[in-house]
């Protein structure tokens, strides 16, 4: 607990130093550019008064999809990496999973087979790591695992593989009076402990799968947003991976005021990760809605705080 506590507090010491240059530019980690532009000239438009396009602030919704869009989602996400210490740790009280997949594999340090079984695989996974125990029980163990817990790649907190650009973006937009939520096929209970620390937003406004009643892998992120939010979002941003974020961005395009509609491509193999989906079904989308692609190669100055 001390230890996630002191991240949070490195981590608020970053965001402090840069309070001089962002009371300058409140995105100066975005380059100039149409993307940077759209944003500042989007939000100009919806918060003054007069305007044509003017929102009122109780319905300035701004949506966020969590893996890939405001953290590193790759190799696989955070939470299945989450769910394999979690098969480590539970396995002495479970000597069937050395013959039963796909806790087999992930217990010989074979991901590739063990994520062979896609959807259904992973469903185990979660129901078997993430349930039988109180809500403040696991909560605590999430603390206690991110805490500890590097990225394979960067070789930092996971905490701390938060896009940079996006933290930026959501202090912008609440700075604007918008309300700022997460909408994730990820587990609410896993997320929850640790997003008001790290990307300012409380866990009531966090909007995911539950393992109390189950995590079906469907794209179901516009029900979860009409029941737990009750109003459309002017703003929605998901990434270009496995196309889960078109249906949540195509509903806030619904909305009949101004709207804007973020794509973040994953195009940066050298600060990040290079990847799309095979058929493109995100990059198509987004230019047959008019959707703003935000290029991480060339929109995002720097992805991460720790950046030299």
């Amino acid at each position: 607990m001390k230890s996630i506590r002191s991240t949070f507090a490195l981590l608020a010491i970053i965001v402090a130093g840069h309070t001089t240059t962002q009371a300058e530019d409140p995105l100066s980690s975005w380059n100039d550019g149409a993307a940077k532009k759209s944003i500042t000239e989007f939000v100009a438009k919806v918060t003054k008064e007069g305007s044509p396009d003017f929102v009122p602030m109780p319905e300035r919704i701004a949506t966020f999809d969590n893996d890939g869009t405001l953290w590193c989602e790759q190799p696989v996400p955070v939470q299945f990496y989450f769910a394999l210490d979690r098969v480590k740790a539970l396995a002495p009280q479970h000597p069937e999973w050395k013959n039963k997949e796909p806790f087999a594999s992930l217990l010989k340090g074979d991901l590739k087979t063990a994520l062979a079984g896609e959807d259904h695989a992973l469903l185990e996974l979660v129901m078997a790591t993430h349930t039988g125990m109180t809500t403040t029980e696991f909560e605590q163990i999430v603390k206690d695992w991110l805490a500890t817990a590097k990225h394979p790649k960067f070789k930092v907190p996971f905490i701390e593989c938060v896009y940079q650009p996006m933290i930026e973006l959501l202090a912008y937009l609440r700075a604007n009076g918008f309300k700022t939520f997460i909408v994730s096929g990820g587990g609410i209970e896993f997320m929850r402990p640790w997003t008001e620390g790290v990307y300012g937003i409380p866990p009531e406004q966090v909007v995911g799968s539950s393992g109390k009643t189950n995590y079906e892998m469907r794209d179901g992120k516009p029900v979860g947003i009409n029941q737990h939010i009750g109003r459309k979002p002017i703003l929605s941003a998901g990434n270009v991976f496995s196309g889960g974020d078109i249906a949540m961005l195509r509903y806030g395009q619904s909305h009949p005021g101004a709207t804007l509609q973020l794509m973040v491509n994953h195009d940066d193999a050298a600060r990040e990760f290079a990847y799309a989906e095979p058929d493109d079904a995100s990059l198509k989308a987004a230019a047959a809605n008019g959707w703003m692609v935000v290029n991480m190669k060339n929109d995002w100055k720097q992805i991460f705080a720790f950046e030299k």
